[in-house]
């Protein structure tokens, strides 16, 4: 299969325009990224099975446990979420952090049920707003990573639609910083 680099490219423009505007920034929150909250990233996370929902076409509401179709998922499995937001945006665009697509609370509950290792999207965040950090850190307490500000996931769905596929993560090891 072919291999397809799903981190989003960081000009070293934006980098400075998101860097001195945006408060997370400092705290590791540029291109993509997972967030750690206070909690260790597992190495058996490096590797994983990777299954990809094709979302695209979910608006004006959360992406539901209906949204998964057929999709199997496994416990330790990486689940991304291609959304079509990054793509029709555009990264650090104003409307980008928020407006973006969220992910229903029932789902999150049963993919930590599920026993899944990491959520990806090609959005800034699995929920908007005030429950943005909340949720993340109470996926992280269940051991489950959110990997935001994923690119090229159309190119991955067309790649792999329903079959399973591995995924390397490789993350910064940076002290003090939250992503």
């Amino acid at each position: 299969m072919k291999k397809i680099d799903l981190s989003v490219q960081v000009s070293q423009t934006k980098w400075h325009e998101l860097f001195g505007a945006e408060q997370l920034a400092a705290a590791g929150h540029i291109g993509t990224h997972f967030d750690v909250m206070n909690t260790t990233f597992d190495l058996e996370n490096t590797k994983r099975s990777g299954k990809i929902v094709d979302v695209s076409g979910v608006r004006e509401r959360d992406i539901d446990i209906s949204d998964l179709g057929a999709t199997e998922i496994r416990a330790h499995d990486f689940v991304i979420f291609h959304t079509g937001f990054l793509q029709a945006v555009g990264y650090g665009t104003p409307g980008y952090r928020m407006d973006h697509p969220q992910l229903a609370r029932d789902l999150l509950r049963l993919l930590i049920e599920k026993q899944v290792s990491l959520i990806g999207l090609d959005a800034p965040g699995v929920r908007r707003g005030d429950e943005h950090a909340p949720t993340d850190q109470w996926c992280a307490d269940h051991g489950v990573f959110i990997v935001e500000h994923l690119a090229h996931t159309v190119l991955q769905w067309q790649a792999a639609g329903q079959r399973t596929f591995a995924v390397y993560t490789f993350p910064l090891r940076v002290a003090e910083r939250t992503g």
